[in-house]
């Protein structure tokens, strides 16, 4: 099966026109004109799409790998198991699992269909992660935490996850920095994201569009370093014995 391109993308300058600018009728590596004329119209737009199908994978993700974790970590023989499930679908090729997914019923070319694949990439990542700031807690920890009254759920909530933090945030940071990326296949199936202006500068008749294909792929490249900035800042603030050590 075909996957075909999602329609309805942003339109190349008809270079023919009269508003076109010498820039972009020679193709020149970037075109402030162009970008300016289309930033609130294509960019902005892809830009705001590209963050929620961000976000939607990330947090759903975070939530079945939390599950999932916590499960592993109460019973230790659905550790090995879900290790294998989640490397499994961490190892489909994207453009596959898309075409996999695309003939489900109830998805077809939908956001739906977008979302699913990449939650399924992010869950070994942050599964992982999770589980191992879990199993690193100091045993001399937890020892005072019982001494101290604490119930198992007590442990985990006060004592367990908050230790836990550096290495669940990191695997968040990784997660989140490949979904950005993954995000950007999305525009083969639905209309939305990054990846809408970089594939309709590839697939201009006259050659791939460069300040279109630079513009985009640019910012998706600020996107993930902000949101990676963003997840560091969170960490600081969630974990300040961390900085106290290190200072």
């Amino acid at each position: 099966m075909k996957l075909p391109l999602a329609a309805g993308g942003p339109i190349i300058p008809s270079f023919g026109s009269p508003h076109s600018l010498a820039c972009e009728r020679a193709n020149r590596l970037f075109c402030w004109g162009w970008f300016k004329e289309n930033w609130a119209g294509t960019l902005w737009p892809a830009l705001k799409q590209h963050v929620v199908l961000t976000l939607i994978a990330v947090v759903i993700g975070f939530a079945i790998a939390m599950a999932l974790a916590l499960i592993a970590y109460r019973y230790r023989r659905a550790e090995q198991p879900l290790i294998w499930f989640t490397s499994f679908l961490y190892t489909i090729p994207s453009l596959a699992l898309f075409e996999l997914l695309v003939p489900v019923p109830g998805l077809g070319l939908s956001r739906t269909t977008a979302e699913v694949a990449l939650v399924a990439y992010t869950l070994l990542i942050l599964f992982r992660n999770i589980l191992t700031g879990l199993r690193n807690v100091p045993e001399e920890v937890r020892d005072a935490a019982r001494g101290m009254g604490m119930s198992r759920r007590q442990m985990l909530t006060r004592v367990e996850l908050p230790l836990a933090l550096p290495a669940i945030i990191a695997g968040l940071r990784i997660a989140t920095v490949s979904t950005i990326a993954l995000a950007t296949i999305a525009a083969l199936i639905v209309n939305q994201g990054l990846g809408v202006p970089i594939l309709s500068a590839i697939s201009n008749s006259t050659g791939p569009f460069k300040t279109e294909l630079l513009a985009a792929g640019a910012l998706a490249v600020l996107l993930a370093i902000a949101a990676d900035a963003l997840l560091v800042g969170v960490q600081r603030l969630m974990t300040p014995w961390v900085r106290a050590r290190a200072a």
